[in-house]
């Protein structure tokens, strides 16, 4: 199932508190673009009857059952990528952009 590296929940759960969303599952949707790449949405809200549901580093996830397929086997981390600019990335080997990390 989709996972959460601590990096990205540290900074989730941060958000959470900073936002007044504590309590509020973390929120995935993805897309295929036609070109094989996969946008990700992600947010804060309540869950659905519907919805998948599952947890990773403490953090509740939750996704529409349409997303489960994009997002299986996909990890969102939270990296420095410049100095000083740190981002969410998704690590998803379903995505045509994907490449794995180099080893170390």
């Amino acid at each position: 199932m989709f996972k959460i590296t601590a990096a990205a929940a540290e900074q989730i759960l941060s958000a959470a508190r900073q936002g007044g969303t504590e309590g509020l599952s973390l929120r995935l949707a993805a897309h295929q673009k036609p070109d094989g790449s996969i946008d990700y949405r992600m947010g804060f809200d309540d869950a659905t009857d519907e919805d998948i549901r599952t947890s990773s580093e403490g953090v509740e996830i939750v996704m529409a059952p349409e997303y489960v397929p994009l997002l299986v086997e996909a990890t969102m981390d939270f990296v420095e990528i410049e100095p000083g600019q740190f981002h969410f990335i998704f690590l998803n080997p379903k995505d045509a952009n994907y490449s794995p990390p180099a080893a170390t």
